[in-house]
């Protein structure tokens, strides 16, 4: 049996308990978010859709006494990379036999409302287990409703933004943070980078980085760490415009730096994820 095919489904910043906070900023960021959604897990998300792939914020409710209470134990910011399944089954098969720490598929719900009608969206995740990666959460995700996840009516954001195009995580050693990708993936899946590895995940990529070269990429708008050694940093999404996501951004009140034909917004302003602007 092939190993899975690496494609990105969504990225996640966890929210903790404070999603007003989170929607708030992120629609000042130019995102246009889904409607605040309940899984029958026990969590609560909002979605920023785009063409493939989408972000999603995360969180339990305020005083939640039961549910998705591990979100809690990590740091605000970017803390899920979520890659994508046609067939959990089939996928799941084929990380079970190359031997790669994965949990079998959890399936839940989340009803959805839309314009002129409504529905229940049914997911099938298979997560990678507890303590393998120390940086966040990585699984898998089966859509079994695609059409209530991407709707055209989310997909147009005042930032102009069409695709997540790098997630950057830090690691005191790349190479070996990167051979779990290479099993995974394949060896092919996996390239050399300044001060680190790449990951190629579709149209996507992950860049494994050491915590000075991540300073030097992302200076004074790095996340905290929180004493965290390893931990997810920063995303790159793909504008149709720089112009837009400047505009959207002063129309927010969000303060940018302009670099390397870069819109850069600092961790501080984006709920601890550094968010970098494309085209």
């Amino acid at each position: 049996m092939t190993l899975p095919v690496p494609t990105l489904d969504h990225v996640v910043i966890n929210a903790r308990d404070d999603m007003d906070r989170a929607a708030d900023i992120y629609r000042r960021l130019g995102f246009t978010l889904t409607e605040r959604g309940y899984h029958s897990l026990g969590s609560m998300n909002h979605l920023a859709m785009f063409g493939t792939d989408y972000l999603e914020l995360i969180a339990v409710p305020k005083n939640a006494t039961s549910g998705r209470l591990d979100l809690l134990n990590y740091a605000y910011g970017l803390n899920g990379l979520v890659f994508g399944s046609e067939d959990s089954a089939i996928t799941y098969a084929a990380l079970a036999r190359a031997g790669l720490p994965f949990d079998p598929p959890s399936e839940f719900t989340r009803p959805v409302k839309y314009t002129g009608g409504k529905g229940d969206a049914r997911f099938r995740t298979i997560r990678m287990k507890a303590g393998v990666v120390p940086y966040g959460r990585i699984y898998y995700c089966h859509h079994f409703t695609r059409d209530l996840v991407w709707r055209d009516e989310w997909r147009h954001h005042a930032n102009g933004t069409v695709a997540v195009e790098r997630a950057v995580i830090v690691e005191p050693d790349p190479a070996a943070g990167a051979k779990l990708y290479a099993d995974m993936f394949g060896p092919d899946a996996v390239r050399d980078i300044r001060n680190g590895k790449k990951v190629v995940i579709g149209n996507s990529r992950f860049d494994i980085v050491t915590e000075p070269e991540m300073t030097a990429q992302l200076g004074d708008a790095a996340p905290d760490a929180e004493g965290r050694r390893a931990y997810m940093a920063a995303l790159t999404l793909r504008t149709t415009s720089l112009a837009k996501a400047a505009q959207a951004l002063k129309a927010g009140k969000i303060p940018f730096t302009e670099k390397d034909g870069r819109l850069v917004v600092a961790a501080k302003e984006a709920m601890n994820a550094t968010l970098e602007f494309t085209e």
